[in-house]
């Protein structure tokens, strides 16, 4: 199975930057809706299979976790894969070309900005019509699982949703990383694969998967406010993302090969 080099990803990646920035707006606002509709269809399908598991979860948690992890990764697959414009994947891809001058950083800022809006979009549509509307999570155990997860969200104050989302993008653009290195399908799944079931396990933080799982709770009934919702946890756990991303991958992989960019 072919492979890139470390090397040969930056240079990939660095090379890529100019139209990852350059595509239209409303290009990327579609692009972005695309990616949060599916990192939101990982979610669900996350819930279905691993919030079903309540036995499991009282008797062996570590199991249940993995089980919740394992099949959660089917939304960055898609985004990479089918193409999609995902705003904790963009913290890394963007900031090498930055960082060598290639892109303006008042480029890179735009595409956070429209990746993140559609990504909250895309997000919400899955949130309310997709789980809400049609009452996939109406029954138990599945109520309380989105509910509880909600709940869980904005109760762990800003240091430790900083932290966590610190971990969870390093985790996932690594994944972005790993994907990029292989020239083959089933190399880019088993690449995304392995990061993105570990960051979930753990319990890290993911904005995007936020957009998803806190308000489709809030819809289930959960006690949690927008408020609460946007300050409480999306604010600290996006500021993490970003660092976990441009800083722990984007700008450290561009410090350790920039000097063999052909």
């Amino acid at each position: 199975m072919p492979f890139k080099s470390p090397r040969d990803i930056v240079c990939s990646i660095d090379a890529a930057g100019p139209g990852k920035v350059g595509a239209d707006t409303g290009r990327l606002l579609v692009l972005g809706v695309l990616a949060g509709a599916y990192i939101a269809f990982g979610g669900l399908l996350a819930v279905v299979v691993g919030g079903g598991m309540p036995g499991v979860a009282a008797s062996n948690p570590g199991l249940q976790k993995f089980v919740f992890g394992a099949v959660f990764p089917v939304g960055l697959m898609l985004v990479v894969i089918a193409g999609a414009e995902l705003f904790t994947g963009n913290t890394a891809t963007c900031v090498p070309a930055a960082l060598n001058g290639r892109i303006s950083w008042g480029a890179v800022g735009r595409n956070w900005t429209l990746s993140y809006v559609g990504n909250f979009v895309g997000s919400l549509l899955v949130a309310f019509l997709l789980t809400y509307a049609t009452g996939l999570l109406a029954a138990e155990p599945w109520r309380t699982t989105i509910t509880g997860i909600a709940v869980a969200k904005v109760s762990q104050g800003f240091w430790p949703l900083l932290l966590k989302g610190i971990g969870c993008n390093w985790l996932v653009c690594l994944a972005v990383w790993l994907a990029a290195s292989s020239e083959s399908v089933s190399g880019k799944i088993l690449g995304i694969w392995f990061p993105i079931m570990a960051f979930v396990a753990i319990g890290f933080e993911h904005s995007v998967a936020n957009m998803y799982f806190i308000p489709s709770g809030m819809f289930y009934g959960a006690d949690v406010t927008w408020a609460q919702f946007l300050l409480g946890n999306l604010v600290p756990v996006t500021i993490g993302n970003v660092i976990g991303g441009a800083v722990f991958v984007g700008a450290v992989y561009w410090y350790l090969y920039r000097n063999t960019q052909p």
